[in-house]
């Protein structure tokens, strides 16, 4: 027989096709699975899981704070960790934070660009083309220089909102705070009723958003198809911001000072995905200000001392508290110091699990080389919890805020909850005053007691500041 028709013939056969199949496999995963030891120039160790794309994704989704602390623990302050396709290399340490905020090679733009295509359906293209002008635009006007402008509108809108609430009750504090921050910063924001804030309305409307920006996590990162319930809440916000940003542009005042914000954007957008960025600004006043608020609330309520040092504070701008309206300006707030620390010490404990760039060439940290394409992460929660730099870093300490220049706008030395380097938050000064402005005004008006002890944060999530991991129920009354 002739010997190549012989081996052409057991290359065909079914077994054989199998065996090679079988062995290439195995080859491609002993590949995968071993260390990376031998490779030159050294790169970050490196957790890969046993399934292939998936990587450790399953493992690290258990848990991720908890998977991060101990990760670091055996690895050091840089690791590389396959998830999802993804090689998500987590750095700490001065030289591999100064790199993260610092390094032209870290890039926000292209870290975050795959996320908001898969949660506002804005397209690379478009993205990159109108994302540094927002940025620019959301940060010029909501500048510190210009909080004045905001100022008697949303303390109006939090006096409205807070009088509607029963003069006394029961209710989960997280649910009261929704109550009163979503309307009222929509209403702020985007106008006076443009986005659903009535009681018609807001039933229908509440139940898409809250799905939606429960889900945001998954969704920025898995296909729609696995996430059917968030898919469809998401389809019926664009479905609803395309009617918004009609009504929003037909009524678009000339006079600067006449906008709202959300117009200063459309303005900025030139009807470049107009309503996707539209869902995401009020996604973004509402994702983090809102549990913020919450757990400063409830640090404040579940301590005696620091209750006390919050309503004597309190009592020294006013006098005593009690039901009547609170019409307090710009001057009154700014002497109420204390309170603003503890909405910043309670920032300081629930900061989102991580943040990102990406890596667009080869970067050299801790010795190590990160390759191009690494999406780099920090943990702001985790550096928050440095004990050098903040002693006893699980305890909720206002005081150690006195160290601060707070009226320079200069935080603590590691504090890293709104970022840092050019895309740092551009919002922050004016969520800073709102959630500050509605934490006085709540306890100004109403006696809180909790009924549920102060839940611990779900260590779910690393996107956004952390969620509270069970019920927190609360007996309010109006103050005579």
């Amino acid at each position: 027989m002739d010997p190549i028709a012989s081996v052409s013939s057991a290359l065909l056969s079914p077994t054989a096709a199998l065996g090679l199949l079988v062995a290439l496999l195995t080859a491609v995963l002993v590949r995968y699975l071993l260390p990376n030891g031998s490779q030159k120039p050294p790169y970050p160790p490196c957790i890969r899981g046993w399934i292939p794309w998936f990587g450790a994704a399953f493992d690290m989704g258990k848990a991720p704070l908890e998977f991060i602390a101990r990760a670091r623990e055996k690895h050091g302050p840089i690791f590389t960790v396959l998830a999802a396709g993804n090689r998500l290399t987590f750095l700490s340490g001065k030289e591999g934070i100064s790199a993260f905020f610092s390094s032209k090679e870290a890039d926000f733009q292209q870290a975050v660009q795959k996320p908001v295509q898969h949660t506002a359906s804005i397209n690379k293209e478009d993205f990159l083309k109108s994302h540094s002008s927002i940025h620019e635009t959301i940060k010029l006007r909501l500048s510190q220089n210009r909080l004045h402008l905001y100022f008697d509108r949303i303390r109006n809108e939090f006096s409205t909102r807070i009088e509607l609430l029963n003069p006394e009750g029961t209710e989960d504090l997280f649910a009261l705070v929704k109550k009163v921050m979503y309307p009222a910063v929509a209403d702020t924001l985007f106008g006076k009723g443009l986005c659903p804030t009535g009681k018609g309305k807001l039933e229908e409307f509440a139940e898409h958003f809250w799905k939606f920006d429960e889900g945001f996590e998954y969704g920025s990162q898995l296909p729609e198809f696995l996430l059917r319930d968030w898919s469809q809440s998401k389809q019926w916000l664009l479905r609803l911001f395309k009617k918004i940003v009609i009504e929003a542009e037909m009524n678009n005042p000339l006079e600067e000072t006449s906008k709202t914000l959300h117009q200063h954007l459309l303005d900025t957008l030139k009807g470049n995905s107009t309503y996707n960025n539209s869902l995401l600004l009020l996604w973004a006043s509402q994702a983090n200000a809102n549990p913020v608020t919450f757990w400063t609330l409830g640090f404040i309520i579940s301590d005696p001392l620091v209750y006390k040092a919050a309503m004597d504070e309190i009592h020294s701008v006013f006098g005593k508290a009690g039901n009547k309206e609170l019409n307090m300006n710009e001057a009154e707030l700014k002497r109420l110091p204390f309170i603003k620390t503890c909405v910043l010490e309670a920032i300081r404990l629930r900061s989102p699990g991580a943040i990102t760039r990406k890596a667009v060439q080869p970067l050299k940290i801790n010795n190590y080389l990160v390759p191009a394409g690494d999406l780099l992460m920090l943990s702001p929660y985790w550096l928050h919890r440095d004990p050098t730099l903040f002693p006893e870093p699980e305890m909720f300490r206002p005081e150690r805020w006195s160290k601060a220049n707070l009226e320079k706008n200069v935080f603590l030395e590691g504090f890293v909850a709104f970022g840092g380097g050019k895309y740092q938050c551009p919002g922050r000064w004016f969520a800073l005053m709102e959630m500050h402005m509605l934490v006085v005004m709540m306890l100004y008006k109403y006696e809180f007691s909790l009924l549920d002890p102060l839940p611990k944060q779900s260590n779910l999530h690393l996107v956004g500041t952390q969620q509270p991991d069970g019920p927190c129920r609360v007996r309010y009354k109006l103050r005579k």
